[in-house]
């Protein structure tokens, strides 16, 4: 499988993502020292090759004063500084500073020792920086007239060039394009790596917004609904049976811790560094085994809940999605079915996990939109595991949620 982004535990690559632009930043590379170093650099690296030669010539191997007349020093130190103090703006505009950086050294052919001093230096970071930042067209045009135009008034003013010195300098000035050309489809690819990077976060985390919404409104919408039935049980018996009511407001206070600590649980996440926090309370997630006290907290309020069958060496993931598909649905038997019985079924059978949950209810439940959010949620779990879920009216009365999970489920969805 191909690996996108920096490789895990390097230090030089903790970096950041942009605010605005959603890409990965490493620290080490696009740090504020690090680009001023990538930009004094060059200018530094010009100066001090081609500088001293405006003062000093190689003869007879070694470096002796140049005979030029004062004039001519003059010239030739303008010409060796131009280049150099131009690249400290070829960061914000490589185009113009490409064109001046050739000009100037198309001139260093005609004027001072240019014949026995060192290389102008400058115009091969111009041409690379040029190119690399996007400014090709500048770059190609710049060299491409001036060089054309060296030979031209070389030929016109009768200077003899050797043929060697021509090739060289022709192909020294292709090869600095061509790395050019490569440092720019590297970062291009770099961009295209970022955006790849950045996409798949932006994924995981609104695949993550999309799994807590779905814990919480599975766990809220279950625990209220408790909670208001008993409320109106505990309100109408507070005169009459005051032992009852006593009772409900017992439940009510289970229920409501059950559920703060699931939703605490659940909100620890989003407290989180690095997906965990100790301060976080440890709730362990639902499972096949707390479908009994689930179905006794129903029965309590009035619809009579049987669980029948069972199912063995079932995976966490899809414990917990079929415990949730189960809370959803006796929750909806509670919140419109108008039901007094309700049966919940497990089962083994070719190849999958399978749980119908079926009512003698009335009144239709629920399909799809604002309240209706439970079962699109159930879909959404069996969907996520490999699986399908189907629901609606059984003739003659109630309705049916049928759950199917594939029994290889994949354990990474949770």
């Amino acid at each position: 499988m191909q690996h996108y982004g920096p490789p895990h535990g390097d230090p030089r690559w903790h970096g950041e993502w942009g605010p605005s632009s959603g890409r990965f930043r490493p620290h080490a590379v696009d740090s504020p020292g690090f680009r001023r170093f990538r930009l004094v650099m060059p200018v530094f690296i010009s100066l001090i090759v081609q500088v001293p030669g405006v003062f000093l010539v190689m003869q007879d191997r070694r470096f002796v004063p140049t005979s030029s007349t004062p004039a001519e020093l003059l010239i030739d130190f303008a010409l060796a500084i131009v280049g150099p103090l131009a690249l400290l703006g070829a960061r914000r505009f490589p185009g113009p500073v490409v064109a001046i950086v050739a000009a100037a050294a198309s001139l260093d052919l005609f004027l001072g020792a240019a014949s026995n001093g060192p290389p102008y230096i400058a115009l091969a970071f111009a041409i690379v920086g040029a190119i690399a930042r996007g400014a090709r067209l500048w770059a190609w045009i710049s060299i491409a007239v001036c060089w054309v135009t060296s030979l031209v008034v070389a030929m016109m003013l009768g200077l003899t060039w050797e043929p060697f010195r021509i090739a060289l300098t022709t192909l020294g000035i292709l090869v600095l394009m061509g790395i050019g050309e490569g440092m720019r489809t590297r970062k291009e690819r770099y961009e295209r790596v970022s955006q790849v990077i950045a996409q798949r976060r932006q994924s995981e985390v609104q695949a993550e917004r999309v799994r807590i919404a779905r814990e919480l409104h599975d766990v809220l919408a279950h625990s209220l609904s408790q909670i208001n039935v008993q409320a109106g049980v505990g309100l109408h018996l507070m005169d009459a049976q005051p032992d009852k009511a006593k009772d409900a407001l017992a439940s009510i206070k289970e229920t409501s811790k059950t559920a703060l600590d699931e939703v605490r649980s659940v909100l620890g996440v989003l407290r989180a560094d690095g997906g965990t926090n100790p301060d976080a309370p440890l709730v362990p997630e639902p499972d096949l085994s707390r479908l009994a006290g689930l179905a006794a907290s129903v029965t309590s309020q009035g619809v009579e809940v049987a669980l029948e069958g069972s199912l063995v060496d079932v995976p966490q993931a899809t414990q917990l999605a079929i415990y949730r598909i189960v809370q959803e649905s006796l929750t909806n038997v509670l919140r419109h079915a108008h039901a007094r019985h309700a049966t919940v079924e497990l089962r083994e059978e070719n190849g999958q996990y399978a749980v119908t949950i079926t009512d003698d209810g009335t009144a239709p439940a629920p399909t799809g939109t604002s309240d209706g959010r439970g079962l699109l949620g159930m879909s959404e779990r069996a969907e996520l595991l490999g699986g399908e879920l189907s629901a609606g009216p059984v003739e003659g009365g109630g309705f049916r949620v049928d759950a199917r999970i594939p029994a290889r489920a994949r354990e990474a969805i949770s």
